[in-house]
């Protein structure tokens, strides 16, 4: 099963886990698909001006990719995401 990511910062954080539980460092994985390890760091910080091109190599890098879906119901009570 994946990863339930509904905003930016949860994105930030699941990408850089699963580089850290591959033992990736930036720098590796930045280099098969033509990323800067300054690149990767943005991303993983949650950076505003971080590209989807760049979200898209480094789901490359990381043999990972993106499934949209309808969202499960939830609860009023779960609390604003944004």
């Amino acid at each position: 099963m994946g990863d339930v990511i509904r905003t930016s910062r949860q994105l930030s954080q699941v990408l850089r886990a699963h580089r850290k539980m591959k033992g990736i460092t930036q720098k590796i994985a930045g280099e098969g698909v033509g990323l800067l390890p300054k690149t990767i760091s943005a991303l993983e910080q949650h950076s505003a001006g971080s590209t989807l091109e760049s979200l898209f190599r480094l789901l490359s890098a990381l043999n990972l990719e993106l499934v949209i879906q309808e969202r499960a119901v939830t609860r009023q009570s779960d609390g604003p995401e944004w």
